[in-house]
């Protein structure tokens, strides 16, 4: 469970608290500490860290060579780094991280949500996050690097909003505006991850 006190202080402002903490739930670690190495999409099994300078010394021996996941949001740590000399030991302070890994997941959020053409009805919102999860966590979407993607701009906070959106609000029927494009792949998505969205709400 994410203090909520750090949320506030170090989480993205554009992701809703209730956001932060399921995404924390579904991609993150429980430990700050956390260092995970794939290689290959297989599980590389490290020391386990009990210190920062000890997690950070993980990350440098496999940065480079493999995907490396780091701290509460179990951020990719090689992202936007040429050499493992470059890498901050902040990743692995909790509030730097939390700040980090929540901003790279308000920026993967907008590349799904654009890509589902922005709807602004709240159906669809638990899908978008989804798919936003199954990127963060395999680093693609749509056969493209979600890290080292453009920011497509936006804002995701008008589709997350629980609030019941204008259109709804008006009456206006709201049954077909998902792209028909995107059910087909998001069965194929979905039935590989299981999230309990029914939190997001914040009820």
């Amino acid at each position: 469970m994410l203090d909520a006190a750090l949320i506030q202080q170090c989480a993205d402002p554009s992701l809703k608290p209730a956001i932060v903490e399921q995404f924390v739930t579904a991609a993150g670690a429980n430990d700050k500490l956390a260092v995970t190495v794939k290689s290959g999409g297989r599980l590389i099994l490290v020391p386990k860290a009990t210190s920062a300078d000890q997690a950070m010394a993980i990350v440098r021996q496999y940065v480079g060579q493999a995907v490396v996941r780091v701290g509460l949001t179990q951020f990719p740590a090689g992202v936007g780094v040429k050499d493992a000399a470059d890498l901050k030991p902040d990743l692995i302070d909790p509030c730097e991280n939390l700040r980090k890994g929540t901003a790279m997941f308000a920026k993967v959020l907008r590349i799904v949500a654009k890509w589902y053409g922005n709807p602004k009805n709240d159906d669809v919102f638990p899908q978008i996050f989804e798919d936003a999860v199954y990127a963060w966590k395999t680093g693609e979407f749509e056969g493209g690097s979600v890290f080292q993607a453009e920011d497509p701009g936006g804002d995701v906070t008008a589709a997350s909003a629980p609030a019941v959106s204008k259109d709804v609000a008006n009456g206006e029927d709201q049954e077909n505006s998902q792209p028909e494009r995107s059910k087909e792949s998001h069965k194929a998505r979905s039935a590989e991850m299981r999230i309990d969205l029914s939190r997001i709400g914040g009820n």
